[in-house]
């Protein structure tokens, strides 16, 4: 074989078609969940986020950005939600677009945790697993704020929080989403479980490594229940140790994702989508074998995911897909640029967050490029 033919059989692994669960996917790009704070005061989906994720429906699956399942959950002022009858038509609008245009879709289900506002959810409270206030501040209605002190969630109010999840998986799938990624990491309210540096609990749900990752896997279990596992997944970042969800003992950190792996083994998920810069470490490779999961690998929260490491990852067999986040932003057409090697628009960070359609529904497309040149 030659150079050239060699060449060209690696990138069509990253285009071929992949089975995930019940969602076939046309090629193994996935756009990773992305907080991009579009959606209005009551938390429903607007037509500007329709057009935003059905410009790219061409990735082989579209991963939302973290979607609460009930007001105390909500971290971002225009953050959307899964909880109300008017959330959810707003969400189908934007399921329904994206079908027709081809693609696939997964709402990814957040709970903030400690991560949040009163002024910002409207509920009166945070809630965590500790009353250990976040580092650091947060912006709410009236400016920047200290992140206050949560609520220590009672162990019926963790069963509550085990429903709740459940609920909104149900009120994906009645918007029509393909199915659900769960939001385990960065240190929202399952990660706050997981990690020793937010959890110093007493009780089933703290304390050792197999305490501590029982949360993940009955909320994983409940809706594998309710939806099926084939379209149940969800999303870890093992020692990313960000927003004082802390987990710098390497050791602790292997036993308490072994045991959260063997717990998801015996569900079939549709995915285990790990955030790590290093996808080939043992920790990632552990979370992947143990579980029997398809892996989405994205190694590009400090850096870009470029195109030469998504076909490395799926190349040398390290996921059966990957996560891409900022290329995803600024090019709405990036499976046919990648597939091509054509050149790449360039995200503008400044505009991530601010809302309106700038930096959001604006980035051209090939042609748009094409005919303005």
């Amino acid at each position: 074989m030659t150079s050239s033919a060699q060449a060209s059989q690696v990138q069509d692994q990253l285009f071929s078609p992949l089975s995930l669960g019940a969602i076939e996917l046309r090629n193994r790009l996935v756009m990773a969940p992305l907080t991009r704070i579009r959606a209005g005061e009551d938390g429903v989906p607007n037509q500007m986020m329709v057009q935003y994720y059905t410009q790219r429906a061409s990735l082989g699956l579209i991963v939302t950005e973290g979607t609460f399942p009930v007001m105390e959950g909500r971290t971002w002022i225009g953050q959307p939600g899964l909880e109300t009858a008017e959330q959810v038509a707003g969400w189908r609008k934007v399921t329904e677009s994206v079908h027709a245009a081809g693609g696939k879709i997964i709402a990814q289900i957040m709970h903030g945790g400690r991560i949040g506002h009163e002024l910002i959810s409207g509920t009166g409270r945070v809630v965590a697993p500790s009353a250990l206030a976040a580092p650091g501040e947060i912006r709410t209605p009236e400016g920047k704020a200290p992140h206050p002190v949560p609520h220590a969630l009672s162990a019926e109010e963790v069963a509550q929080t085990i429903a709740d999840f459940t609920q909104a998986s149900r009120n994906a799938i009645e918007a029509g989403f393909d199915g659900v990624q769960l939001h385990g990491a960065n240190g929202y309210l399952l990660h706050e479980f997981t990690a020793p540096g937010s959890n110093t609990r007493t009780d089933g749900y703290g304390g050792s490594p197999e305490n501590r990752a029982r949360l993940s896997v009955e909320v994983a279990a409940s809706v594998s229940e309710a939806i099926g596992a084939d379209r149940t997944g969800i999303r870890l970042s093992p020692q990313h140790n960000i927003q004082g969800a802390m987990e710098e003992d390497h050791q602790d950190a292997l036993a308490t994702y072994r045991s959260m792996a063997e717990g998801f083994a015996p569900l079939g998920l549709n995915h285990i989508d790990v955030l790590n810069a290093d996808p080939a470490s043992e920790i990632v490779q552990l979370i992947r074998t143990v579980s029997g999961a398809p892996l989405i690998a994205n190694s590009g929260f400090g850096v870009q995911t470029t195109r030469d490491e998504a076909v490395r990852l799926v190349e040398q067999d390290l996921a059966e897909a990957v996560g891409v986040g900022r290329s995803a932003i600024a090019n709405p057409d990036l499976a046919r640029r990648w597939e091509l090697g054509l050149e790449e628009n360039q995200p503008d960070p400044t505009t991530f967050y601010v809302g309106g359609e700038r930096g959001y529904t604006d980035y051209p497309a090939l042609e748009d490029a094409t005919l303005k040149n």
